[in-house]
């Protein structure tokens, strides 16, 4: 019975309830006409055999519903009256056969007295029935159109995120790797040793960013060692120029954050900040926590609020803007980037709650860093 098995659960609960109503119905009506009307067993045998012919009709009753449905409102109207007048005179008939036929009532005016009878009250109870059923299909139909609807738009909107997700990776993988040989196009020719070391971290960092480009989310160890990478091709390049500190919590290097997200925020620390700086400067990298909560923080003391361009990031202005698109993608719209320019430098940083992978702007708390 594959057919039974490929019908909704909820059809099934429908269906038993309804039937389980009009059993009660059927079985109060008749015992009371049994015990005070007509004492006769005969009475509950038609009680049983009107409410078989019931639980027959309302799976018809459901398909034909189900038919009307693929029309006009009009049309399901029309049809749904045709409906009740076949229904009345169906049940009625039954009705007729097991009181008055089998009685020897058996000529078609005794037939017609019984129907008109039915017609001035008992006529209510068929329609009821009817109508009792129809409006339980469609009240499931509602519902379920309402839960496809939120699931269609829950599947469009997880794509639409996934698109841009991948949209804003394929803009900052490129510009990042541009840049980086852009930098070893100026250093290749001063040094064989210096050139081995940059290639061999130019490989990990294409290793690094082809390898995550398919992934999601990776562990903050991984993202800190590609860091790590690009920060010594450029000092490469600056020299003594270029520092690097870092305040890692231990604590913090399992934790799962999205590929490449903190390196727009270095490099632009070193296009605008230390790069323009005569004397140069120093990035420093915070990663801390406080219970749940884990604060990352790229920050430097070069150019700051002096800076031409203090939040770009990149040539054409996508990789701190891309950045911040990417976290509210991932953790939700209050998940951006909080920027603090200055003449002493500029500071910028994010938090995450490790405990539900959701971002958070917490309140003053002791992960609150000292002013550049």
């Amino acid at each position: 019975m594959k057919w039974l098995e490929r019908i909704p659960s909820i059809w099934k609960r429908a269906y038993w309830l309804i039937c389980l109503w009009y059993f009660i119905n059927f079985a109060i009506s008749a015992i009371i006409e049994w015990q005070f009307d007509n004492p006769a067993y005969y009475v509950l045998w038609n009680a049983f055999f009107l409410y078989e012919a019931l639980i027959i009709s309302i799976i018809l009753i459901f398909l034909w519903s189900h038919w009307l449905s693929n029309f006009k409102t009009v049309f399901q109207v029309v049809g749904h009256v045709a409906g009740i007048i076949l229904f009345f005179f169906v049940m009625g008939t039954l009705s007729y056969f097991f009181n008055d036929y089998l009685e020897g009532f058996v000529y078609f005016v005794h037939w017609k007295e019984y129907m008109l009878a039915l017609l001035s009250w008992d006529a209510l109870r068929f329609h009821d029935q009817y109508i009792i059923t129809v409006g339980v299909y469609y009240v499931i139909r509602y519902f379920q159109g309402i839960q496809r609807q939120e699931k269609e738009k829950s599947i469009l909107a997880i794509k639409n995120r996934e698109m841009q997700i991948s949209l804003l990776k394929s803009q900052i993988n490129p510009h990042f790797l541009f840049n980086t040989l852009n930098s070893i196009s100026t250093l290749v020719h001063t040094s064989k040793e210096q050139a081995r070391k940059v290639i061999t971290n130019l490989s990990d960092i294409f290793r690094y960013a082809l390898d995550s480009h398919g992934e999601e989310l990776v562990q903050l160890s991984s993202e800190i060692e590609f860091i790590e990478n690009y920060v010594r091709i450029q000092q490469v390049r600056f020299g003594d120029r270029l520092r690097f500190e870092k305040e890692i919590d231990s604590s913090c290097l399992s934790i799962e954050i999205p590929p490449m997200i903190l390196q727009p925020l270095v490099e632009n620390a070193v296009k605008y900040g230390i790069g323009p700086k005569e004397e140069g400067g120093t990035i420093s990298l915070l990663v801390r926590r406080s219970k749940d909560v884990v604060l990352f923080e790229v920050r430097d003391d070069g150019l700051g609020s002096k800076a031409k361009k203090v939040m770009d990031g990149s040539s054409s202005g996508i990789g701190m803007a891309n950045t911040d698109l990417r976290l509210k993608s991932y953790f939700g719209p209050q998940s951006g980037l909080q920027i603090n320019a200055s003449e002493n430098g500029y500071r910028v940083r994010f938090f995450v709650n490790d405990k539900n992978t959701k971002t958070l702007i917490p309140p003053k708390t002791k992960l609150e860093p000292q002013p550049i």
